[in-house]
């Protein structure tokens, strides 16, 4: 039998969001109503929780408490960040009485403080890294929110163990640094060797992305708990929470979020792999802003971003951004930076001068070379070996003098590949030091236990160069920290510092976060053996000069670029992305991972429908222009062909003398004639308005003089060579245009194309009276002054100069071609071509950005919307006004106008 929680899970991965309990809903009661969840009360005055067990849990709450029930008078903005740990280290003390806490110096989220403003306070959600009884979590939740403004998230053991182990680790971590489990026998985890054996053998494991969801919530309860949506920002942080954003979103429409990612975001041909990958993404893009170390992971996002959910960035003032919805989700390239303040702190240490002091005799007369890496397969610390190896036997100079010191940082995990690595970097330094070693030199010092901070600066220190040989790494800040340190603390001049000039040198992967920033380095692919070594030569064996410009060059950038500044530049684009969160119309639509929030204009409103059918029965002139595809029948529809009921509507439309009913089109005059051939009061605008006719028995015109298409022979050859070059697309040809699609061809390469193709169409066209624009997957030539727009206008303009100015104008479109008629109305308007207090209806088909005001769902609305105007129409004998306007249309001169795409 499953057991509840598993049930919980399934409702969970298949969108039911709500089944899991009651946190669902908690965010959607108003803010003072809704009550933040409140926390036990147990301590209110600093001390040991031991020594509050008489404390009286029915004592009222104090009402300055962030879980008050009771909302401040007084709101001020505030910073929630939340991440899977929290900035503290807490133990039970020895006499198991009570919980010592305190600040871990060493944390990023505890560091980005200095540069969030003094006015704005920050607290912080996530797990604390100590396993706290049930009956001991109430006492410690309070002391970390009194004293440390800290929200601990407490997650069930076996919850966690799916999560972490087994999803963020097993799953995650291996997958955005480039690893995919080729055989079911993977187990390169982060988790005990039962745990792999039971969660799939590194193929996905459905129920450990169930945990992670379910995970993500209990963090998102705890956010709940302690948020005020009008004024708090949230930053979310890492891969452990990207789901996190969506229950956000889902019960705060208009919540400040934010989202820094600290791992590398892989190709998409690596992300494509990820079953859940479309969630993941759809979750993020719920966020206000997105950060990146660099613009590679960040180009990747926003590849997968096209490739799979068809969205397109745009740059503007250099921002990038990328249009969800009606959102403009911004994206944020910053590499983090090291806490400055607290490198030269530490090294103002008495320990680091006695360390530093027995390092220099250990090593004097030798050129060290400092290695600093976890333990894990990615940090490629048996290549740097290796690659040490062959500078020793090429350059034998370097024998006796050179050593290199290899800090490995403790694993936090296990796993046969990670004991492959181990055992064969093992082998690695027997094998130089046998070969190479002397009495009282070993070429090779390996590390392999906890280094305390200063001890690890003291090797800093002493180290004339730095290799980093990662395979992939998101960051890695160990350049930054040994720049920092070779440059010494202001003002700290001692003995015991190296002397001369300041001068360091850096050998760094080009597979790791930090490499873009440190231009000085030397760059190198820690595959290619040889080459490294080499690197390694040159580093050690470059002027003194020459390694201390470099080093001031990093040096002035390591030191104003700090994680103050990051955190700063965070915190200020993420203000910048939400500036119009409280001005713009937003709603809440799809379910699951499928949640977005549409945001619009506040004047976009639903089309009512007696407020149309009022003012169409008390107008005397109207005109109605309809969009067809997407207008009248959907867009997926197979059969094209008008319904029997929309042929109906129309001619009931058509029968008022009052009326004059047009349908505007991007598609063939022939195709068009031949649908609506039941309709003869109909008028009938093809080719987006090139070829028109008022009525059924009239002539087609069009509406330039330029008959000469001698440059479709121009033309048709370029597009015929991008359409040979590039699989999926195709050429449609009209008699007025020539369009150039690319939907059904690879995203990346069809843009790439269709921008390749517009520049080449620009040049061989130059002097044509023709227009080139590309509009969603296509590329269209035409003549110019050819637009729905211009259409409109002419419309209008005849009638008005028959002395009938249109007071009811009903315009329906569900395209960017569409927009040129709203647009162009919109203009009319302040020309006076309508009648006095004209009732305007600008409509567009879904709810999206628009220039029409208002919008109709789908093509059902459409329907029985025009079915409701119909049912309210007069039939007449009486000869109406087509023939009269139609024979006034060749007598106007309309000015150019140019559309922005093609209809199919």
């Amino acid at each position: 039998m499953m057991s509840r929680s598993y049930t919980n899970l399934l409702d969970l991965a298949e969108g039911n969001f709500d089944a899991l309990g009651p946190a669902g809903g908690v965010g959607r009661r108003r803010q003072g109503s809704f009550g933040m969840k409140r926390m036990s009360r147990v301590m209110t005055v600093p001390g040991t929780l031991s020594e509050l067990d008489g404390e009286d849990e029915s004592e009222p709450a104090a009402t300055n408490s962030v879980a008050s029930d009771v909302p401040s008078s007084v709101a001020a903005e505030r910073l929630i960040v939340v991440s899977n740990q929290l900035p503290v280290v807490a133990r039970r003390r020895p006499d198991s009485r009570g919980w010592s806490i305190s600040w871990d110096d060493d944390s990023l989220l505890l560091q980005l403080r200095d540069g969030i403003p003094d006015e704005m306070e920050v607290l912080f959600v996530g797990t604390l890294r100590a396993d706290v009884p049930v009956s001991d979590q109430d006492e410690v939740s309070q002391a970390l929110l009194d004293r440390f403004r800290c929200v601990p998230v407490f997650l069930p053991d076996h919850l966690n163990d799916r999560f972490y182990h087994r999803f963020c680790k097993r799953h995650l971590w291996p997958l955005f640094h480039y690893m995919l489990p080729f055989s079911s026998a993977s187990t390169t985890t982060t988790s005990s060797s039962s745990t792999a054996s039971s969660s799939g053998n590194g193929r996905f494991d459905r129920s450990a992305w169930e945990a992670y969801v379910l995970a993500n919530k209990f963090f998102f309860e705890k956010v709940v708990e302690v948020i005020n949506p009008e004024d708090d920002y949230v930053w979310v942080h890492d891969y452990h929470l990207m789901a996190l954003p969506t229950f956000l979103r889902r019960c705060f429409n208009r919540l400040r979020i934010g989202f820094f990612l600290h791992s590398p975001f892989p190709s998409s041909e690596i992300y494509r792999t990820l079953p859940v990958r479309e969630e993941i993404l759809k979750a993020l893009l719920n966020c206000d802003l997105i950060g990146f170390h660099t613009f590679d992971y960040a180009r990747h996002f926003l590849s997968c971003c096209s490739r799979m959910l068809g969205i397109e960035y745009q740059s503007k003032r250099g921002y990038i951004g990328l249009d969800y919805f009606g959102r403009t989700v911004g994206i944020k390239i910053m590499p983090v930076g090291v806490h400055m303040g607290q490198l030269q702190s530490v090294l103002r240490l008495p320990d680091r001068e006695w360390r530093l002091s027995e390092l220099q005799q250990q090593f004097e007369g030798k050129t060290v070379l400092l290695g600093v890496d976890d333990m894990d397969i990615f940090k490629g610390i048996n290549l740097k070996l290796l690659a040490f190896e062959n500078m020793l036997r090429t350059h034998p100079k370097w024998q006796g003098r050179a050593v290199l010191v290899q800090i490995a940082n403790p694993t936090r995990g296990r796993g046969k590949d990670l004991e492959a690595i181990q055992a064969e970097i093992r082998e690695s330094c027997e094998r130089i030091n046998g070969e190479f070693g002397e009495s009282r030199y070993s070429p090779v010092v390996f590390i392999d236990r906890d280094v305390s901070s200063v001890e690890k600066i003291a090797y800093y220190t002493i180290a004339e160069c730095v290799v980093v040989t990662a395979v992939r790494d998101g960051m890695n800040l160990t350049p930054y920290e040994y720049i920092v340190c070779r440059q010494g603390a202001p003002g700290s001049e001692s003995i015991s510092e190296v002397s001369g000039p300041k001068k360091s040198m850096l050998v760094l992967s080009e597979f790791i976060g930090c490499s873009p920033s440190l231009s000085g380095a030397i760059r190198v692919n820690p595959w290619n053996i040889e080459a490294t070594a080499e690197a390694m030569n040159e580093a050690i064996s470059m002027s003194e000069q020459e390694k201390q410009l470099r080093h001031e060059k990093h040096y002035r950038y390591v030191s104003s670029h700090d994680v103050a500044y990051w955190s700063k530049s965070f915190i200020q684009d993420l203000e910048r992305a939400c500036k119009d969160h409280f001005r713009r119309t937003c709603w809440g639509i799809g379910l699951g991972f499928g949640f977005r929030v549409v945001a619009l204009d506040p004047h976009f409103t639903k089309l009512n429908m007696d407020s149309i059918v009022n003012a169409y029965k008390m107008s005397e002139s109207r005109a109605i222009l309809l969009d067809y595809d997407g207008t009248l029948v959907p867009q997926t529809s197979i059969n094209k062909s008008p319904s029997a009921e929309v042929l109906r509507i129309i001619n009931t439309l058509c029968s008022d003398r009052k009326n004059i009913v047009f349908l505007v089109s991007g598609r063939d005059k022939d195709k068009l004639g031949e649908w609506f051939a039941s309709c003869p009061k109909l008028g009938i605008a093809a080719e987006h308005g090139y070829f028109v006719r008022w009525a059924r028995d009239e002539e087609w015109q069009t509406c330039t003089q330029a008959l000469d298409f001698g440059w479709m022979q121009m033309a048709k050859p370029v597009m015929n060579l991008y359409t040979e070059a590039t699989d999926g697309s195709y050429i449609e040809t009209k008699e007025s245009a020539l369009v150039w699609h690319h939907q059904d061809a690879d995203p990346g390469f069809g843009s790439s194309q269709a921008k390749e193709m517009l520049d080449h169409l620009e040049s061989v066209l130059a002097n044509e009276p023709v227009s080139v624009k590309s509009g969603q997957f296509i590329v269209e030539v035409k003549p110019q002054g050819v637009s729905k727009g211009v259409v409109a206008e002419m419309i209008l303009a005849s009638m008005m100069e028959r002395g009938k100015q249109a007071d009811f104008v009903l315009c329906i479109g569900d395209d960017r071609s569409d927009e040129d008629m709203f647009e162009n109305i919109a203009d009319i308007m302040k020309r006076s071509m309508f009648a006095p207090r004209t009732s305007l209806f600008a409509c567009t088909v879904g709810q999206k950005p628009s220039k029409g005001k208002f919008y109709l769902d789908d093509t059902f609305e459409v329907v029985t919307m025009l079915s409701a105007l119909a049912d309210a129409t007069e039939p007449e004998p009486e000869i109406d006004l087509v023939d009269e306007l139609a024979a006034s249309v060749s007598s106007l001169d309309i000015g150019d106008e140019q559309s922005e795409s093609s209809e199919q």
